[in-house]
C-alpha cells in the first residue's frame, strides 16, 4: 500500500475537507481556515487517537456538530467574531480536561497566536524578549525608521507612571525632549554631511544610495535615543511560551511590564484562553510563580548587598573571553565522529586525545571543508564547544545581538557608569560637541534620578551608553552569530564585536579558526549600499 492511499474519503467528506487541509489524498498535509484553538485541540487528539488527522477532524470536530454548524464554528457565518468565540468556548473544555487531567503542558505548544505590542518601551521591549524559547519577536527598526515624529506635539517616549509622579518628573521628561531634539536637529546636516564624502557613483541607483544613507544617519544618532523611546513590535509564539512570558512581565518590578502582562493576559484570552488561563493572576499557578519569584530576588539581592568583598570592579570596555574548555577541540573531535561510527563517545574521546595534530584537523575538516555560505549550518557536535564572554559596549549593540535565542545572556541595569560610543562619523566634526553635552546632561539626570529611583531611571539613558553583559554559547551558534553580524550590512559597532569573538576564540583555539571562514573582517563605509543595491535589483527582476 502506498503511504498516500492509507485513508479513503467520500467525494462528500473530500469536498468539505477541501476547505480545511491543502491536500486530501497526500500523506503530508497542512490545515488551513481554523482557529488556533480547533487546531490545537485537533492535534492534543491526535496525540492520543488511532485515526489520521483529516479522519480525526471529520469523526470528532465536524460530525459532533453538522457542516454548517461547523463552518460557523469556524468563522464562516454571518458573524464571524461570535463565531470565533465559540469556537473558542468548544475548544476550551476539551484544552481544560487535558491539562488539568494529564497535566501535559506540551500541549500548550500545538497552538500559537500573533501578538502586537505597540508604543511600548525599548527596554521593555528587550525585557520581553528575554523570553527566548517558543516565540519570534520583532521590532520597529532604528535604522530604516526615524523616530523624531511627534504626537499632539509630544516626541514619542514613555510616561513612566512612577517617574511622572514623583519629584523627578520635569528632570525626566525635559532630558527625553532634549535627547529627541538633538536626535532630530542633527539628521539633515549629517545627512548632507555623509553625502558630501561618500558621493553616489553613476552606477548606483537614487533609492538604494538614499536608503544606504539613512541607515547611516541613523545608525550614528540612534545612540541619542533614550531606553524609553516608544516602538513596536509583533511576536508569534505558542501557548506554553505565552504563559510564561505573561508569568515573568506580570511578576516585574516595573509598571510599564506589569500593565502590558495584564493586557497581553486579557488579548490573548479571547483566542488562546486554555494555553494561557494558568497565568491569570487568580490561579494558583500564578501566585505559586509570584512567591517564587518574589522570594528568589529578594534573597538574591541580599546576599548580594552582604557580600561587602567583592573585587574592584572592571570598567575595560570592549569584549572579553572569560572561559573556555582546554578539551573542547577534542570533544567536537569526538562528536564529529560519533554518528558515524558504533564506538561510545568516551571511546571517542580517548582516541582523538591520542592523534596527531594531522588527523585531528582532518576530523575537524570534514565537518566544514564542503560549507559554501554561512547558511548552511554545521553540524551539533560544534556545540560541545562552549565560551562565557563578558562584554561591555553600548546598549544600541546589545539590542542587535540580544537577537539571538539559542545561548544564554544576561545584563545588568541600564547605567551611565561606563561611558558611551561617539560615532566617528561625528567626531571632530561642528555637531560633536551637541552630541556630547547630549550624553553628558542625560547623564547628571540619570545619577540623579537613580538616587532613590534606579529601576525608573534606566528610561532615561541614552542608547550610547554602554552596558554590561555576558554571552555563554556554543561554538556551533557562535559561528552563526559572528558570521551574520559580522556582514557588510551590518550595524559597524555590532560588526566590530562579532569579528572580536571570533578572532578571540580563533586566538585561544587555532584549531576552530576553520569554523569561522565567512566572518567578514573589513571595514565599509556605505555598508548597508550593496544590501540596498541587491534589494533593488531582486524588486526589478520580479
Amino acid at each position: 500500500m502506498l503511504l498516500d492511499d492509507y485513508e479513503e474519503f467520500t467525494e462528500s467528506q473530500i469536498k468539505i475537507l477541501e476547505r480545511y487541509v491543502t491536500n486530501t489524498r497526500s500523506h503530508v498535509f497542512v490545515l488551513r481556515n481554523l482557529p488556533e484553538v480547533i487546531k490545537g485541540a485537533l492535534f492534543s487528539r491526535y496525540s492520543r487517537s488511532s485515526l489520521g488527522l483529516r479522519s480525526l477532524l471529520l469523526k470528532e470536530f465536524i460530525a459532533n456538530t453538522d457542516e454548517s454548524a461547523f463552518s460557523s464554528i469556524v468563522g464562516e457565518g454571518e458573524n464571524p467574531n461570535q463565531d470565533q468565540m465559540a469556537a473558542i468556548k468548544k475548544a476550551q473544555n476539551f484544552y481544560d480536561r487535558i491539562l488539568d487531567g494529564y497535566g501535559d503542558d506540551s500541549i500548550g505548544e500545538l497552538g500559537g497566536a500573533h501578538l502586537a505590542l505597540e508604543n511600548v518601551s525599548i527596554m521593555a521591549a528587550k525585557l520581553i524578549e528575554d523570553a527566548r524559547i517558543g516565540g519570534s519577536p520583532l521590532e520597529k527598526s532604528t535604522r530604516y525608521v526615524y523616530f523624531d515624529q511627534k504626537v499632539k506635539g509630544e516626541y514619542l517616549f514613555y510616561r513612566e507612571p512612577i517617574l511622572m509622579t514623583s519629584a523627578y518628573r520635569d528632570l525626566y521628561v525635559n532630558t527625553c525632549n532634549m535627547l529627541f531634539d538633538t536626535y532630530s536637529k542633527l539628521i539633515p546636516p549629517l545627512t548632507t554631511m555623509i553625502e558630501e564624502k561618500m558621493p553616489k557613483d553613476q552606477e548606483t541607483s537614487k533609492s538604494a544610495y538614499a536608503a544606504a544613507v539613512r541607515a547611516k544617519v541613523l545608525d550614528c544618532l540612534r545612540g541619542l535615543l533614550p531606553a524609553g523611546t516608544l516602538t513596536n513590535m509583533g511576536i508569534f509564539g505558542n501557548g506554553r511560551f505565552y504563559e510564561q512570558l505573561i508569568h515573568k512581565m506580570q511578576c516585574n518590578n516595573l509598571a510599564e511590564l506589569q500593565d502590558l502582562g495584564r493586557r497581553t493576559y486579557d488579548e490573548l484570552s479571547k483566542v488562546i484562553p486554555s494555553f494561557i488561563r494558568r497565568s491569570d493572576p487568580s490561579h494558583h499557578t500564578h501566585q505559586s510563580y509570584a512567591r517564587y519569584y518574589e522570594a528568589m530576588q529578594t534573597e538574591l539581592a541580599v546576599v548580594t548587598a552582604q557580600n561587602t568583598n567583592f573585587p574592584e570592579r572592571s570598567m575595560e570596555n570592549g569584549v572579553r573571553l572569560l572561559s573556555s574548555d582546554p578539551e573542547a577541540v577534542t570533544k567536537v573531535a569526538a562528536a564529529l565522529l560519533f554518528a558515524h561510527s558504533d564506538k561510545s563517545y568516551e571511546d571517542l574521546l580517548t582516541y582523538c586525545r591520542g592523534i596527531p595534530e594531522e588527523a585531528l584537523a582532518r576530523i575537524l575538516d570534514a565537518g566544514c571543508s564542503a560549507r559554501e555560505n554561512r547558511r548552511q549550518k554545521s553540524p551539533r557536535a560544534l556545540e560541545h564547544a562552549n565560551f562565557t564572554f563578558e562584554i561591555i559596549s553600548d546598549f544600541g549593540v546589545y539590542r542587535d545581538m540580544h537577537r539571538h535565542r539559542l545561548l544564554t545572556q544576561e545584563r545588568q541595569f541600564l547605567n551611565c557608569d561606563y561611558g558611551f560610543y561617539t560615532p566617528p562619523e561625528i567626531a571632530g566634526t561642528e555637531y560633536e560637541e551637541e552630541y556630547l553635552q547630549a550624553m553628558y546632561r542625560a547623564k547628571e539626570a540619570f545619577d540623579t534620578i537613580a538616587t532613590e529611583l534606579p529601576e525608573e531611571a534606566q528610561y532615561a539613558v541614552p542608547m550610547a551608553y554602554n552596558v554590561r553583559w555576558y554571552f555563554h554559547v556554543n561554538l556551533r551558534a557562535l559561528q552563526w552569530i559572528c558570521e551574520l553580524r559580522s556582514a557588510a550590512a551590518g550595524h559597524s559597532n555590532y560588526r566590530l564585536l562579532a569579528q572580536t569573538m571570533a578572532k578571540q576564540v580563533s586566538d585561544a583555539f587555532p584549531q576552530f579558526e576553520r569554523y569561522f571562514r565567512f566572518v567578514d573582517y573589513d571595514g565599509y563605509d556605505l555598508g548597508r549600499l550593496d544590501q540596498e543595491v541587491k534589494k533593488e535589483e531582486k524588486q526589478l527582476r520580479s
